[in-house]
């Protein structure tokens, strides 16, 4: 039972015996029993009024309560008709006017998040606390091809789950699937460079806030600009001419100075002369081979400018094929061309484009190798698409088919055993310095391409 019944009950209970005895001992006394009974009547009046107000501070506080509940934070409490409660009802209307402010600021600062979100380009993306997607900007929709993607797992999309993403053709299928594994693995409190089969690269960091005390990810992604292209390139370039000239010096110095030691061998004991001769001449190569390691990389920092010329790119692909088809038969491997005689001379820097594509077709040969495939087959492709000129490498090697999304055009990484990371790298500086765009993705069942696309005379 609530308090108000209860009172109630306890005045009734405490007056109505008083009625019965005024009944009982004052019938003779009509005066008394009027005044008696009178005097009951207005106790039991004023018990009823008194409890009234001690109960007004409860109404005060339920009504506060489903202001609350209801968040109408902007309603206020009447005005108490006794004094005693005043306090109270200020307090009560003064933090309903402090919730009415919080909740206006964090509304504005929504709203501004909601357009600052919208309107940035750095992908965003947001998980709950399932791990599943509760909230996409439009540079991330716009970035992997999303449609809806909210209550879904990232990494759906990257194993291909259908219903997912915006009706992409098979190469933006393609790439907007490696880009989200690559975004899925990436951990929490790292920034990494990643990149897409078409060659671009992006910066992603992941992160975590807490909400209701529970830890959530986010995901920011940005496009590097050509600006950040360049100081990138600018900051390989400084590390790699220091480390060039250190090992530079290094290494003539050595060089000079094992060839000094060669002068001592005839002073030696023949027994010994031997053995000193072949550790001073497997240190020499040791050397030389330092030399030359550094010099590759050199390669791609002081890569001169391109000198484009009319070039027929069937005669660059010719002397390529050519030159490997001796390397491609003893490996087993068929080398084909489907020339197309139609393509006119491009703008091209001859000598900088037949190293891309040697670096290219020495990629793919490796990547039939590693697949340990006894046989394999390499394919060039040349198409006149109109506006463009399209040259393709199609080896048999399926190498990204399965597997995690790899950065293969970011400087220095390599999957191979004793690389180095700078074909790639060294492709990627001469394609963008002619213009051209590329993409390295799967291509039919069991296939990988290599396209490059060049700007049409």
């Amino acid at each position: 039972m609530r308090l108000r019944p209860r009172l109630g009950t306890y005045i009734l209970a405490l007056h109505v015996p008083l009625f019965g005895c005024a009944a009982l001992l004052l019938p003779a006394r009509p005066l008394l029993f009027v005044g008696a009974e009178g005097l009951l009547l207005a106790s039991l009046g004023l018990g009823w009024r008194l409890v009234r107000q001690a109960l007004e501070p409860l109404g005060y506080t339920r009504r506060f309560h489903e202001l609350l509940q209801d968040q109408h934070y902007a309603n206020r409490l009447a005005a108490p008709a006794s004094r005693e409660l005043d306090d109270l009802v200020d307090t009560f209307n003064t933090m309903l006017a402090a919730l009415h402010r919080e909740r206006l600021a964090i509304g504005e600062q929504q709203g501004f998040l909601d357009r600052l979100l919208e309107a940035t380009p750095v992908a965003v993306l947001v998980f709950d606390f399932d791990g599943a997607i509760s909230l996409v900007n439009a540079s991330a929709g716009e970035l992997l091809g999303l449609d809806r993607p909210e209550g879904k797992r990232l990494s759906a999309w990257a194993d291909g789950a259908a219903g997912f993403a915006r009706h992409l053709d098979a190469r933006g299928h393609a790439r907007s699937r490696q880009l989200a594994a690559q975004l899925d693995a990436l951990p929490l409190g790292e920034s990494r460079l990643l990149t897409d089969p078409d060659g671009r690269r992006y910066r992603a960091q992941r992160g975590q806030f807490y909400d209701r005390g529970f830890a959530r990810h986010f995901i920011m992604v940005e496009e590097l600009t050509a600006e950040l292209e360049d100081s990138e390139r600018a900051t390989y370039a400084r590390l790699i001419r220091v480390l060039a000239h250190e090992v530079n010096n290094t290494v003539a110095a050595t060089g000079s100075v094992l060839d000094s030691l060669l002068y001592y061998r005839d002073q030696l004991h023949e027994r010994d002369a031997g053995d000193f001769a072949t550790a001073i001449v497997a240190v020499k190569r040791r050397n030389a081979s330092l030399g030359e390691f550094i010099d590759r990389f050199t390669k791609v920092v002081k890569m001169p400018p391109p000198e484009p010329r009319p070039t027929d790119l069937k005669a660059v692909v010719d002397d390529i094929l050519w030159l490997n088809r001796e390397q491609c038969s003893s490996r087993g491997i068929a080398l084909g061309w489907h020339r197309c005689d139609a393509v006119a001379p491009l703008a091209l820097d001859a000598q900088l484009i037949e190293q891309a594509l040697m670096n290219i077709v020495k990629n793919a040969m490796e990547a039939i190798e590693a697949a340990g495939q006894s046989s394999g087959a390499i394919r060039l492709e040349l198409a006149d698409e109109g506006r463009r000129v399209r040259l393709s490498v199609v080896d048999s090697g399926n190498l990204l088919a399965s597997g995690p999304a790899r950065p293969l055009f970011t400087p220095f990484f390599t999957t191979r055993k004793g690389g180095q990371g700078i074909g790639l790298m060294f492709v990627r500086e001469v394609l963008q310095r002619h213009g051209c765009t590329y993409s390295l993705a799967p291509g039919a069942p069991g296939e990988t391409r290599f396209d490059i696309w060049f700007p049409a005379p």
